[in-house]
């Protein structure tokens, strides 16, 4: 019996499972993909928004703490790599009384292309967030898996959770694919999945899920120098050797998607000199959960035996969120900083 069964080895189990272990808590990672960040994980942009953005709900309150924890994480885990390149986003007009955010700078023409020099059309002027930076989202998650399976976690991959085990009225561990897996506390981290493994419990989780299409193109290295959202696009280079992450307006329908995915890859070869090399390299879409009201985090029973994490803009919260989930889960105090994140509270 663990202490801990966490659901889900995308980007949110595995932080909440590396802190969990890195504090000595018996814990054990489920699964049900061959590897980690096989889901939805793995399709995400993967931008971590040090300013502006959308952060509904209690994301607010945790926005703050998003930088600090993935410097954290960097001197944790040295195979871990952010890519602090900034971002530089504009439109086709601009309100006149639009103003950047906090930590946000308009520029002009010729900041941008210093910024971007490979851009054929220079905008008139721009929103430069220099504090904005992107990750592998593949890479980070094993990374986390592996600290967390260092420290002590059991990694179990090919692992379907089926339902919870509920005996007396109390959760007691979850039934999967190969076995029942006992705990005092199940996590459940498994993103769209989670409404429907909370069916028992008369939970009330309003999470739908989006779906969002991303391709990915070998370009030559430094094509792309920020994180670009332009007025129809948006991309960044993943990696030193030039490939890059592509969001492609999703549309549904093999073929209308195929040719949405070709569409926005001849915008970014007309967008940047040099692109005459880039090749698409292939698609896939995720279903992104997107809670109504902002991060679900927090007991979804009254006897602590299930926690529940789902939140958009995953990549951006989940080291900051499995430290505070490691912390409530350790010393029995809620933390703050989640308080507007509660299930049935927002």
């Amino acid at each position: 019996m663990s202490a801990v069964v966490v659901v889900g080895a995308g980007i949110v189990g595995s932080s909440v499972a590396y802190h969990l272990a890195r504090r000595g808590v018996p814990v054990t990672l489920l699964e049900q993909g061959p590897a980690p960040a096989t889901g939805v994980t793995g399709d995400s942009f993967a931008w971590i928004r040090g300013a502006g953005g959308h952060w509904p709900g209690g994301a607010q309150d945790l926005r703050e703490y998003a930088l600090a924890d993935y410097r954290r994480l960097e001197n944790e885990l040295p195979h871990v790599t952010v890519r602090r390149t900034g971002s530089l986003a504009w439109v086709d007009t601009w309100a006149q009384d639009s103003r950047p955010g906090p930590g946000q700078f308009r520029i002009g023409k010729s900041d941008i292309a210093a910024l971007e020099p490979h851009l054929r059309h220079l905008p008139d002027q721009a929103i430069h967030a220099p504090s904005d930076a992107g990750v592998d989202p593949a890479a980070l998650t094993h990374a986390l898996v592996a600290a967390a399976g260092a420290h002590g976690a059991t990694v179990l991959h090919n692992t379907a959770v089926t339902s919870l085990q509920v005996a007396n009225g109390r959760v007691e561990g979850v039934l999967t694919s190969t076995g029942l897996h006992t705990a005092a506390t199940v996590v459940l981290a498994a993103g769209t999945e989670v409404p429907k493994l909370c069916e028992p419990l008369s939970a009330d989780l309003a999470i739908a899920a989006s779906p969002a299409s991303l391709a990915r193109v070998t370009a030559p290295p430094g094509l792309v120098k920020t994180i670009v959202a332009g007025p129809k696009f948006e991309v960044r280079e993943v990696r030193d050797d030039g490939d890059l992450l592509l969001v492609v307006p999703h549309v549904e329908g093999t073929v209308a998607l195929e040719r949405s995915v070709q569409d926005a890859f001849q915008r970014l070869k007309t967008t940047f000199q040099g692109s005459d090399q880039c090749r698409l390299l292939g698609y896939s879409t995720g279903r992104r959960p997107v809670p109504a009201h902002g991060p679900v985090i927090g007991y979804a029973t009254n006897d602590r035996s299930v926690y529940v994490a789902v939140m958009h803009s995953a990549i951006s919260l989940a080291p900051t969120v499995g430290r505070l989930i490691a912390d409530e889960l350790v010393t029995g105090r809620p933390a703050p900083e989640l308080r507007r994140c509660r299930p049935g509270t927002q």
